[in-house]
């Protein structure tokens, strides 16, 4: 079957989504990939001992600025039409993110973060691509639940391979570790919220389906851009 992606009904896409992905890409370059700020690498080698609280906030806050993270799973709520299925499918992501974090972490798993990153960037690109095809009635013959998964373990050892740069002391370094991944799940609770809500309420404008196009090819864009900076800044480390 041809897919027909070109020429989408219309062009009146909500004026907030547009606006807010093109600030992110334009301005927000930390958020284009899993780094870890100077300030906040400072801190975390600093620590010793077990600090709960402030890996979770640190956890929490890479999660709400991670831009990754936020087209990615834009891609997988927007055609969602159930809190059920969102818990299901964010649920295999977590459990990918967070197995992949702590392992990567505590093992020192070996792996280029720039690659890793780049093939995040192409979990953003798989995403909208399933989404277009999805209103075509076309299907990749992945199942989504197992490529959400798969997908969550790439983007938890790209944060993972962030982590290792940084020397973390050893001493209470696994509760740490968790405390990290927790808030990582609450910045991801709370983003979420907020897109499923979004979406859910845009789902019943007449002019979805149209809009749906449009905003998937902005998605696309953006895991390209993110693709494209990780794989210029491998090349030219």
């Amino acid at each position: 079957m041809t897919l027909r992606f070109l020429a989408p009904q219309s062009r009146a896409v909500p004026a907030a989504f547009t606006a807010l992905l093109a600030l992110a890409l334009i301005f927000n370059g930390q958020a284009l990939a899993h780094n870890v700020d100077t300030s906040d690498a400072a801190f975390l080698q600093a620590q010793s001992g077990v600090a709960f609280w402030p890996y979770f906030y640190l956890g929490a806050k890479h999660m709400v600025t991670g831009l990754d993270h936020l087209l990615f799973l834009a891609g997988v709520v927007f055609f969602l039409r159930s809190f059920r299925d969102v818990a299901v499918y964010v649920s295999l992501f977590a459990l990918g993110h967070s197995l992949t974090l702590i392992v990567g972490v505590t093992l020192q798993t070996t792996a280029n973060p720039y690659l890793v990153d780049a093939i995040i960037g192409l979990s953003v690109v798989y995403k909208a691509l399933e989404n277009l095809a999805q209103q075509h009635n076309w299907h990749f013959g992945i199942d989504t639940r197992a490529a959400v998964f798969a997908f969550g373990l790439c983007h938890g050892l790209g944060l993972a391979t962030k982590l290792q740069q940084l020397s973390l002391p050893e001493e209470g370094l696994l509760i740490n570790l968790l405390a990290f991944n927790l808030g990582v799940e609450f910045g991801q609770l709370l983003a979420l919220s907020a897109i499923v809500l979004a979406v859910f309420a845009w789902q019943r404008r007449s002019t979805f389906a149209a809009q749906a196009l449009i905003a998937n090819w902005f998605i696309m864009v953006g895991g390209f851009m993110l693709i494209g900076i990780q794989l210029a800044a491998y090349w030219l480390d």
